[in-house]
């Protein structure tokens, strides 16, 4: 069962999406900042749904939902850790440099593909402020001449990326603005949940933004109670399925696109109405492939210290670390694999989706 607080009274506020924001308190609050220690300005649940995200998030959560989409704009969505980078490199790649030659290929790719709700994160006492020569304020600059970093680096970024944009979010739907998959197109990834606990127990470790300082098997607790940002998980995914045959929105399977890759290609191709040719497809398979992306990862680059832990980096690998399927065998014990399978019955099997583990 979730880890419920011992407070009767509790700050809260209403949000223009309709839900009610509250902010933990008491022992919920302190069992949170145990083990996550990036988030130092406090934690808040979002009813109904039971959201969970840094504090941070309420100074942003009207503009997210108000957000002004245009109709060519492509909105990735996922939970996090389920394939986002991979696939946010895919289709920048598929929908401005299918031959290879766009030079702002160089520029990191959350640059090329910003992140909406990246502000919400980045405001925690283990990150120290981000001066005006970092990579991402000199980006900011250029992308946002007359702009105000106060009112939101990535959110402002989003709204002024060059047409046709294309960004992510690992917000929920709910979460978005309504007129999303009306004015615009989504694509959404999920990952079964094994691999994806994995990856983002990793993830959790590496990013002083979450700074998760407890075991794996901890870690997957707080999964299972739907404790962890951006949860529940299964509410995530119910709400992106329920969509699923909506003529915008187009679901995939990071399995899928692992196991089937050019197949899987030719699909988004034809959502995004790219047209590529074959030759521009492969273009894409080769460079988007995780040994090639792995091979560009900067994380250990000039100023990485800031948002990293270098040591933990330099011990169990950086951002991209093994981008398989099924890499979750032998990572959990019986019982905890038990947990899992428990979790996974009662959560998923109530609106048919099937996943794929791996071999």
């Amino acid at each position: 069962m979730p880890f419920l607080g011992c407070c009767k009274k509790r700050n809260t506020m209403s949000l223009a999406s309709g839900h009610n924001l509250v902010s933990l308190e008491g022992e919920e609050l302190a069992r949170q900042e145990r083990d996550w220690q990036g988030y130092s300005e406090g934690i808040v649940r979002l009813h109904p749904g039971r959201w969970l995200f840094p504090s941070t998030f309420k100074r942003f959560a009207d503009e997210y939902y108000n957000f002004k989409l245009k109709p060519d704009d492509v909105v990735l969505l996922t939970w996090p850790k389920c394939g986002t980078t991979w696939l946010q490199e895919i289709m920048w790649t598929m929908r401005y440099n299918p031959d290879l030659n766009n030079p702002m290929a160089a520029a990191p790719v959350n640059a090329r593909v910003p992140f909406l709700e990246m502000d919400t994160l980045l405001k925690t006492k283990n990150i120290d402020p981000i001066g005006p020569d970092h990579p991402l304020m000199q980006g900011f600059k250029k992308m946002c001449p007359g702009r105000e970093p106060e009112n939101g680096v990535f959110l402002q970024m989003c709204e002024l990326a060059p047409e046709p944009r294309t960004f992510k979010s690992h917000l929920a739907l709910p979460l978005l603005p309504t007129d999303l998959l009306k004015t615009s197109k989504a694509v959404y990834m999920a990952r079964n949940p094994k691999d994806a606990v994995v990856s983002f127990f990793h993830h959790s470790r590496i990013f002083k933004n979450h700074d998760f300082k407890g075991t794996f098997e901890e870690f997957v607790q707080y999964f299972l109670d739907d404790d962890c940002v951006y949860g529940p998980y299964w509410l995530h995914l119910k709400e992106a399925w329920k969509q699923r045959k909506n003529p915008n929105l187009h679901f995939m399977f990071f399995e899928d696109l692992k196991n089937n890759n050019m197949e899987e290609l030719k699909k988004l191709d034809k959502f995004l109405g790219t047209n590529l040719s074959q030759e521009q497809l492969d273009n894409v398979a080769h460079y988007t492939s995780f040994a090639e992306m792995k091979a560009r990862d900067a994380v250990l680059g000039a100023g990485s210290e800031i948002f990293f832990n270098v040591d933990i980096v330099q011990k169990d690998g950086g951002f991209f670390r093994q981008g398989k399927v099924g890499d979750w065998k032998g990572k959990y014990t019986p019982e905890l694999e038990a947990k899992m399978d428990k979790w996974i019955k009662k959560n998923l099997g109530d609106f048919g989706i099937e996943f794929k583990y791996g071999v």
